[in-house]
């Protein structure tokens, strides 16, 4: 009696100052919303001029976060919705529509009239009543300076028979957040915890509400038990018997004035339905202790429901949080969960290509290294030129001298590699790069992967490629779209734009004028070094980790007078170029 009696009054005083904190959330976000629904009902305006559906072949969508990613429950479609974009000076938020066809690899794009407002970071749930119904709840708009927030409550569906939009004014769902995370189970859709942020306060949510597909109705659910704390982005997902499992996720303290502390959570929680199909359904919840390899802590991973009653999570980042930086390591690894026997394991690709290469190196391995040796190797250093013709029309000579050791020792580390490779795919890996917040959708057993982001630096890099995985036979990642570095921009908060003034241009062009003199000269001594690939470097990240290098040649090929942003696309072709010809 004494201990619960404690569990109760400490509940009831969590419970309290949760709703201090949410009034005093509540009061300060309410002048930056005002201000914010004024640009929402511009971009509404604009909206509701489409008045018929146009559905249209298109380039895949640009780079993006936080949209969401869903399998056609009918089709093999797959639909994305919304997102975000920042390039370093300027959010940009999205509420387009897209459809993948899976069999032809293409991109559509569908104009439905009044869809929802733009957002990123909702949640997104396919149902396959009448046809299939996408089902939107949430999310977040931000101004173009990334500093206030507009935290949505609003509840769509996409009548995808009929390809309309509808929106369902029921009272009673929760609060604006984003965050959050959406499953839908049984006949109904069930919403927890996420996050609602002002410029100055922020809270973290662990309730969770329940919306009736029948009834059209929300009802907020009271558990018994000890559920999570709360959090936004965690794992959660629906079993075959109407529960939820819970896993994950990450919530953040502020422990003085302007200094806050996150925390990675790598708890786990079972949401159990008792008595369902009666009139009072009750819910409880469970701490689960899972056996196996959980994974290790991170957050931004992505959850998807797998085959044989197993859901996946993919990627992340785990950030170590110093005083006054924030340094993460990304992931690109893959782990299961078996809800039936509450288990957690890595997952392992197999690699039945590697014992055919094995097979066939050691059958030609005398002869191909016989006929090696009697090849004459360069005696001094290799210089290798390109010449790269860019859009505009400017041609760029690309040269890399290549020690003659550096190349032998290269062969032998291929020859090594190639040995010791276990993935399915020849030379270079194609799995996905590490990356957080990607989107993910399984259909008909395979994995698909779209975007997603990682650092380098100061820098954020946003993905727009496309990978697959058959989680049945488990053989090796296919891409299906790579990234195009034309997409790629990042505009430095010192930059200037190009309706800068002549006299700041000019002190940056002296700048750069300095550094092009001392570049030109090792050109004309032939000694200019470019940066290596390093192995296993995806083009991506090769090309954010080594982009002032390319900045810097581009400019002293270019002149001081060239626009940055013309600069720019210069030095992203050559780096690519030099990345193809290194791999």
């Amino acid at each position: 009696m004494g201990k619960k009696g404690k569990r109760d009054k400490k509940g009831k005083g969590a419970e309290k100052t949760l709703a201090k904190m949410e009034k005093k959330v509540s009061r300060r976000a309410k002048k930056e919303e005002e201000d914010l629904e004024a640009l929402i009902a511009e971009f509404q305006s604009l909206d509701a001029k489409k008045t018929q559906v146009i559905e249209s072949s298109c380039p895949p969508p640009s780079p993006r976060l936080n949209c969401s990613l869903c399998a056609h429950p009918e089709r093999d479609e797959l639909i994305l919705f919304g997102g975000e974009y920042f390039n370093g000076q300027k959010t940009f938020l999205y509420n387009d529509l897209y459809i993948y066809h899976i069999r032809k690899n293409s991109w559509a794009k569908l104009d439905i009239p009044n869809p929802p407002p733009r957002r990123c970071a909702h949640q997104a749930a396919v149902v396959p009543t009448a046809g299939g119904q996408l089902w939107i709840f949430g999310g977040e708009f931000a101004s173009p300076n990334g500093e206030q927030f507009y935290h949505y409550k609003d509840l769509w569906v996409l009548h995808l028979a009929t390809k309309t939009w509808e929106q369902i004014k029921a009272p009673g769902g929760p609060s604006g957040r984003s965050g959050h995370r959406m499953v839908a189970c049984k006949r109904q859709l069930i919403i927890f915890g996420g996050f609602h942020e002002s410029a100055r306060d922020f809270i973290y949510y662990n309730d969770v509400y329940a919306f009736s597909l029948d009834s059209f109705t929300w009802s907020k659910l009271a558990p018994a038990g000890m559920g999570p704390a709360p959090r936004s982005g965690c794992q959660m997902s629906a079993t075959p018997e109407g529960n939820i499992i819970i896993y994950g996720g990450y919530s953040k303290q502020r422990i003085k004035k302007d200094v806050d502390k996150g925390t990675l959570h790598t708890d786990m929680f079972l949401l159990k339905a008792e008595g369902a199909g009666k009139e009072e359904e009750r819910w409880a919840w469970s701490r689960l202790s899972p056996s196996g390899v959980k994974p290790t802590p991170r957050s931004g991973f992505s959850v998807a429901a797998a085959p044989n009653n197993r859901c996946l999570l993919f990627g992340g980042v785990h950030d170590e949080e110093e005083e006054e930086s924030l340094e993460g390591d990304f992931f690109n690894d893959i782990y299961f969960y078996d809800i039936g026997k509450n288990r957690w394991f890595p997952a392992q690709l197999k690699g039945p290509r590697s014992e055919k290469r094995k097979r066939r190196r050691g059958g030609q391995a005398e002869a191909e290294a016989a006929a090696e040796e009697q090849l004459p190797r360069p005696q001094g250093p290799q210089e290798i030129i390109r010449e790269v013709l860019t859009d505009d029309g400017t041609l760029m000579t690309i040269k890399q001298v290549i020690p003659a050791a550096a190349q032998h020792q290269d062969s032998s580390a291929e020859d090594e590699e190639e040995e010791e490779e276990e993935g399915g795919g020849p030379g270079r890996a194609v799995e996905p790069c590490p990356r957080s917040s990607a989107m993910v959708a399984v259909k008909h057993g395979v994995l698909y992967v779209y975007g997603g982001m990682f650092e380098v630096g100061d820098r954020q890099v946003t993905l727009s490629d496309l990978h697959s995985l058959d989680l049945h036979r488990m053989d090796g990642w296919k891409v299906l779209l790579d990234v195009d570095p034309k997409t790629q921009e990042w505009l430095e908060e010192s930059e200037s734009d190009e309706e800068e003034d002549d006299d700041v241009e000019g002190a940056e062009g002296g700048e750069e004028e300095e550094e092009s003199s001392e570049e030109e000269s090792e050109d004309e001594e032939g000694e200019q070094q470019h940066p290596a690939v390093q192995p296993g470097e995806a083009q991506p990240q090769f090309l954010a980790r080594t982009e002032q290098h390319w900045l810097r040649l581009a400019r002293s090929h270019m002149g001081p007078e060239a626009k940055d942003r013309k600069v720019l696309k210069v030095a992203q072709a050559m780096a690519k170029t030099f990345y193809e010809d290194a791999v």
